[in-house]
Protein backbone atom coordinates (compact mmCIF):
# COMPACT_ATOMS: atom_id res chain seq x y z
CA UNK A 1 0.00 0.00 0.00
CA UNK A 2 1.30 3.43 -0.95
CA UNK A 3 1.08 6.29 1.55
CA UNK A 4 0.45 9.93 0.68
CA UNK A 5 0.36 13.08 2.78
CA UNK A 6 -2.00 16.02 2.52
CA UNK A 7 -0.92 19.60 2.15
CA UNK A 8 -2.07 21.82 5.03
CA UNK A 9 -4.08 23.93 2.57
CA UNK A 10 -7.40 23.71 4.48
CA UNK A 11 -5.91 25.07 7.73
CA UNK A 12 -6.60 28.82 8.10
CA UNK A 13 -3.59 31.11 8.07
CA UNK A 14 -1.05 28.81 6.42
CA UNK A 15 1.62 30.66 4.47
CA UNK A 16 2.81 30.17 0.92
CA UNK A 17 6.27 29.36 2.28
CA UNK A 18 4.89 26.49 4.37
CA UNK A 19 3.11 25.02 1.34
CA UNK A 20 6.32 25.19 -0.71
CA UNK A 21 8.51 23.75 2.05
CA UNK A 22 5.94 21.02 2.83
CA UNK A 23 5.68 19.99 -0.83
CA UNK A 24 9.46 19.84 -1.25
CA UNK A 25 9.94 17.79 1.89
CA UNK A 26 7.16 15.37 0.92
CA UNK A 27 8.69 14.94 -2.54
CA UNK A 28 12.02 14.04 -0.96
CA UNK A 29 10.40 11.55 1.43
CA UNK A 30 8.58 8.22 1.18
CA UNK A 31 5.21 9.63 0.13
CA UNK A 32 3.37 8.71 -3.07
CA UNK A 33 1.07 11.75 -3.29
CA UNK A 34 0.22 15.19 -2.00
CA UNK A 35 -3.48 15.56 -1.17
CA UNK A 36 -5.71 18.60 -0.75
CA UNK A 37 -9.22 19.05 0.69
CA UNK A 38 -11.75 21.45 -0.84
CA UNK A 39 -14.23 23.93 0.62
CA UNK A 40 -15.66 27.22 -0.64
CA UNK A 41 -17.11 28.97 2.42
CA UNK A 42 -14.01 28.62 4.59
CA UNK A 43 -10.63 30.43 4.72
CA UNK A 44 -8.74 27.57 3.04
CA UNK A 45 -6.44 27.78 0.04
CA UNK A 46 -8.01 26.75 -3.29
CA UNK A 47 -6.67 23.25 -4.09
CA UNK A 48 -5.80 23.58 -7.78
CA UNK A 49 -3.98 26.87 -7.27
CA UNK A 50 -2.08 25.38 -4.34
CA UNK A 51 -1.20 22.38 -6.51
CA UNK A 52 0.17 24.66 -9.23
CA UNK A 53 2.58 25.97 -6.61
CA UNK A 54 3.42 22.46 -5.40
CA UNK A 55 3.95 21.22 -8.97
CA UNK A 56 6.65 23.84 -9.52
CA UNK A 57 8.79 22.59 -6.62
CA UNK A 58 8.25 18.81 -6.91
CA UNK A 59 9.25 16.19 -9.44
CA UNK A 60 7.96 12.85 -8.21
CA UNK A 61 4.86 12.89 -6.00
CA UNK A 62 1.39 12.86 -7.55
CA UNK A 63 -1.09 15.63 -6.81
CA UNK A 64 -4.50 14.32 -5.73
CA UNK A 65 -7.61 16.29 -4.78
CA UNK A 66 -9.26 14.48 -1.87
CA UNK A 67 -11.85 15.59 -2.98
CA UNK A 68 -12.64 18.61 -5.16
CA UNK A 69 -16.24 19.88 -5.13
CA UNK A 70 -16.80 19.63 -8.87
CA UNK A 71 -20.43 20.81 -8.82
CA UNK A 72 -19.51 24.20 -7.34
CA UNK A 73 -17.36 24.95 -10.40
CA UNK A 74 -17.94 25.78 -14.06
CA UNK A 75 -17.38 22.57 -16.02
CA UNK A 76 -15.37 23.93 -18.93
CA UNK A 77 -13.11 26.03 -16.71
CA UNK A 78 -12.55 23.07 -14.39
CA UNK A 79 -11.59 20.89 -17.35
CA UNK A 80 -9.19 23.58 -18.62
CA UNK A 81 -7.64 24.15 -15.19
CA UNK A 82 -7.17 20.42 -14.64
CA UNK A 83 -5.60 19.94 -18.07
CA UNK A 84 -3.29 22.90 -17.43
CA UNK A 85 -2.23 21.49 -14.07
CA UNK A 86 -1.66 18.09 -15.67
CA UNK A 87 0.68 19.76 -18.18
CA UNK A 88 2.49 21.80 -15.52
CA UNK A 89 3.02 18.71 -13.34
CA UNK A 90 4.01 16.51 -16.31
CA UNK A 91 1.05 14.19 -15.86
CA UNK A 92 1.02 13.89 -12.08
CA UNK A 93 -2.57 15.03 -11.42
CA UNK A 94 -5.30 12.80 -10.00
CA UNK A 95 -8.74 14.34 -9.61
CA UNK A 96 -10.71 13.04 -6.67
CA UNK A 97 -14.16 14.50 -7.33
CA UNK A 98 -17.40 14.64 -5.37
CA UNK A 99 -20.79 16.35 -5.45
CA UNK A 100 -20.39 18.19 -2.14
CA UNK A 101 -22.78 18.34 0.78
CA UNK A 102 -22.67 21.88 2.24
CA UNK A 103 -25.44 24.09 0.87
CA UNK A 104 -23.55 27.29 1.73
CA UNK A 105 -20.78 26.32 -0.72
CA UNK A 106 -23.40 26.19 -3.47
CA UNK A 107 -25.09 29.45 -2.49
CA UNK A 108 -21.70 31.18 -2.52
CA UNK A 109 -21.01 30.03 -6.09
CA UNK A 110 -24.59 30.47 -7.36
CA UNK A 111 -24.71 26.74 -8.06
CA UNK A 112 -27.79 24.58 -7.78
CA UNK A 113 -27.64 22.24 -4.79
CA UNK A 114 -30.61 19.92 -5.27
CA UNK A 115 -29.71 18.66 -8.76
CA UNK A 116 -25.98 18.41 -8.11
CA UNK A 117 -25.86 14.66 -8.75
CA UNK A 118 -27.37 15.01 -12.22
CA UNK A 119 -25.06 17.92 -13.00
CA UNK A 120 -22.04 15.94 -11.79
CA UNK A 121 -22.79 13.19 -14.30
CA UNK A 122 -22.99 15.82 -17.05
CA UNK A 123 -19.73 17.39 -15.88
CA UNK A 124 -17.87 14.09 -16.03
CA UNK A 125 -19.08 13.43 -19.57
CA UNK A 126 -18.19 16.95 -20.73
CA UNK A 127 -14.72 16.93 -19.18
CA UNK A 128 -13.93 13.58 -20.78
CA UNK A 129 -14.89 15.05 -24.20
CA UNK A 130 -12.80 18.16 -23.63
CA UNK A 131 -9.71 16.18 -22.59
CA UNK A 132 -10.15 13.98 -25.69
CA UNK A 133 -9.92 17.10 -27.86
CA UNK A 134 -13.57 17.00 -28.96
CA UNK A 135 -15.69 20.16 -29.42
CA UNK A 136 -17.57 21.35 -26.35
CA UNK A 137 -20.79 21.53 -28.36
CA UNK A 138 -22.11 21.95 -31.88
CA UNK A 139 -21.27 25.66 -31.88
CA UNK A 140 -18.22 25.70 -29.56
CA UNK A 141 -14.89 24.23 -30.59
CA UNK A 142 -12.28 22.24 -28.63
CA UNK A 143 -10.79 23.61 -25.41
CA UNK A 144 -7.15 22.99 -24.64
CA UNK A 145 -4.52 22.35 -23.53
CA UNK A 146 -4.07 18.65 -24.25
CA UNK A 147 -3.37 16.81 -20.98
CA UNK A 148 -0.14 14.85 -20.65
CA UNK A 149 -2.11 11.82 -19.45
CA UNK A 150 -3.97 10.36 -22.46
CA UNK A 151 -7.69 11.02 -22.04
CA UNK A 152 -7.07 13.40 -19.16
CA UNK A 153 -6.18 13.12 -15.48
CA UNK A 154 -7.02 10.02 -13.50
CA UNK A 155 -10.47 10.42 -11.88
CA UNK A 156 -11.44 8.99 -8.51
CA UNK A 157 -15.07 9.29 -7.42
CA UNK A 158 -15.70 10.23 -3.81
CA UNK A 159 -18.88 9.54 -1.85
CA UNK A 160 -20.85 6.92 0.01
CA UNK A 161 -24.15 6.74 -1.88
CA UNK A 162 -25.25 4.08 -4.39
CA UNK A 163 -25.14 6.79 -7.08
CA UNK A 164 -21.48 7.46 -6.30
CA UNK A 165 -20.66 3.77 -6.62
CA UNK A 166 -22.39 3.70 -10.02
CA UNK A 167 -20.34 6.68 -11.19
CA UNK A 168 -17.10 4.84 -10.46
CA UNK A 169 -17.98 2.23 -13.07
CA UNK A 170 -19.18 4.73 -15.66
CA UNK A 171 -16.65 7.53 -15.35
CA UNK A 172 -13.94 6.90 -12.77
CA UNK A 173 -10.62 5.14 -12.52
CA UNK A 174 -11.41 4.24 -8.95
CA UNK A 175 -13.01 5.06 -5.60
CA UNK A 176 -11.80 7.45 -2.91
CA UNK A 177 -13.17 7.41 0.65
CA UNK A 178 -12.65 9.78 3.55
CA UNK A 179 -11.87 8.83 7.12
CA UNK A 180 -15.47 8.29 8.22
CA UNK A 181 -15.52 4.78 6.73
CA UNK A 182 -14.06 1.98 8.82
CA UNK A 183 -12.44 -1.00 7.13
CA UNK A 184 -15.64 -3.06 6.92
CA UNK A 185 -17.68 -0.16 5.52
CA UNK A 186 -14.91 0.72 3.07
CA UNK A 187 -14.83 -2.83 1.79
CA UNK A 188 -18.62 -2.87 1.30
CA UNK A 189 -18.43 0.34 -0.72
CA UNK A 190 -15.52 -0.98 -2.76
CA UNK A 191 -17.48 -4.12 -3.60
CA UNK A 192 -20.47 -2.04 -4.71
CA UNK A 193 -18.25 0.12 -6.91
CA UNK A 194 -16.57 -2.97 -8.33
CA UNK A 195 -19.98 -4.35 -9.36
CA UNK A 196 -20.56 -1.17 -11.36
CA UNK A 197 -17.04 -1.44 -12.79
CA UNK A 198 -17.74 -4.95 -14.08
CA UNK A 199 -21.26 -4.07 -15.29
CA UNK A 200 -19.74 -1.34 -17.47
CA UNK A 201 -17.19 -3.82 -18.90
CA UNK A 202 -14.25 -1.86 -17.54
CA UNK A 203 -10.86 -3.54 -17.88
CA UNK A 204 -7.96 -3.50 -15.46
CA UNK A 205 -8.04 -2.99 -11.70
CA UNK A 206 -10.20 -0.32 -10.13
CA UNK A 207 -8.16 2.02 -7.92
CA UNK A 208 -9.00 2.13 -4.21
CA UNK A 209 -7.83 5.15 -2.18
CA UNK A 210 -8.58 6.21 1.39
CA UNK A 211 -7.84 9.27 3.51
CA UNK A 212 -7.72 9.95 7.25
CA UNK A 213 -6.71 12.82 9.53
CA UNK A 214 -3.58 12.65 11.67
CA UNK A 215 -1.53 14.68 14.10
CA UNK A 216 1.76 13.78 15.80
CA UNK A 217 3.89 15.10 18.63
CA UNK A 218 3.21 16.49 22.12
CA UNK A 219 -0.45 17.39 22.73
CA UNK A 220 -1.30 16.44 19.15
CA UNK A 221 -5.02 15.97 19.73
CA UNK A 222 -5.25 19.36 21.43
CA UNK A 223 -3.46 21.15 18.59
CA UNK A 224 -5.29 19.24 15.85
CA UNK A 225 -8.64 19.73 17.57
CA UNK A 226 -8.50 23.49 17.05
CA UNK A 227 -8.58 23.07 13.28
CA UNK A 228 -10.99 20.11 13.17
CA UNK A 229 -13.56 21.80 15.43
CA UNK A 230 -13.41 24.88 13.23
CA UNK A 231 -13.66 23.03 9.92
CA UNK A 232 -16.46 20.77 11.14
CA UNK A 233 -18.27 23.30 13.34
CA UNK A 234 -21.52 22.52 11.52
CA UNK A 235 -21.32 18.91 12.78
CA UNK A 236 -21.48 19.73 16.48
CA UNK A 237 -20.51 16.62 18.48
CA UNK A 238 -19.50 14.92 15.24
CA UNK A 239 -16.37 17.07 15.22
CA UNK A 240 -15.39 15.63 18.61
CA UNK A 241 -15.69 12.13 17.21
CA UNK A 242 -13.22 13.04 14.44
CA UNK A 243 -10.80 14.52 16.99
CA UNK A 244 -11.01 11.52 19.31
CA UNK A 245 -10.64 8.93 16.53
CA UNK A 246 -7.67 10.66 14.87
CA UNK A 247 -4.40 8.66 15.09
CA UNK A 248 -1.91 10.71 17.11
CA UNK A 249 0.99 8.35 17.82
CA UNK A 250 3.32 6.13 15.80
CA UNK A 251 1.50 3.08 17.14
CA UNK A 252 -1.89 4.44 16.09
CA UNK A 253 -0.60 5.36 12.62
CA UNK A 254 0.82 1.86 12.15
CA UNK A 255 -2.45 0.31 13.31
CA UNK A 256 -4.44 2.34 10.77
CA UNK A 257 -2.02 1.39 8.00
CA UNK A 258 -2.28 -2.28 8.93
CA UNK A 259 -6.08 -2.10 8.95
CA UNK A 260 -6.26 -0.63 5.45
CA UNK A 261 -3.55 -2.90 4.11
CA UNK A 262 -5.80 -5.75 5.19
CA UNK A 263 -8.52 -4.66 2.75
CA UNK A 264 -6.07 -4.15 -0.14
CA UNK A 265 -6.26 -0.38 -0.23
CA UNK A 266 -3.99 0.90 -3.00
CA UNK A 267 -3.13 4.19 -1.31
CA UNK A 268 -3.82 5.91 2.02
CA UNK A 269 -3.58 9.70 2.30
CA UNK A 270 -2.92 11.19 5.75
CA UNK A 271 -4.53 14.63 6.06
CA UNK A 272 -2.55 16.93 8.39
CA UNK A 273 -4.26 18.88 11.17
CA UNK A 274 -1.22 20.71 12.58
CA UNK A 275 0.40 23.31 10.28
CA UNK A 276 3.98 22.62 11.36
CA UNK A 277 6.66 21.29 9.01
CA UNK A 278 7.78 18.67 11.53
CA UNK A 279 4.51 16.81 10.81
CA UNK A 280 6.02 15.70 7.49
CA UNK A 281 9.17 14.37 9.18
CA UNK A 282 7.22 12.65 11.96
CA UNK A 283 4.97 10.82 9.51
CA UNK A 284 7.86 10.01 7.15
CA UNK A 285 9.76 8.35 9.99
CA UNK A 286 6.81 6.01 10.59
CA UNK A 287 6.04 5.34 6.93
CA UNK A 288 9.58 5.16 5.59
Amino acid sequence: MQVGIGLPTPIPGVSGKLIVDWARKADEGPFSSLGSIDRIVYPNLEPLIAFATAASVTKRVRLITTVLLATTRDTVMLAKQAASLDVLSNGRLTLGLGVGGREDDFRATSSSFHDRGKRFDQQLATMKRIWAGEPVSADVGPVGPTPVQPGGPEILIGGYSPAAMQRVGRWGNGLILGGSANAAQAMQLYNAAEESWKANNRSGKMRFVGAIYYGLGPNAKEHAGTYIRSYYSFMGEGAEFIVNSMPDSPEAIKSVMQMYTGINLDELIFWPCIPELDQVDRLAEIVG
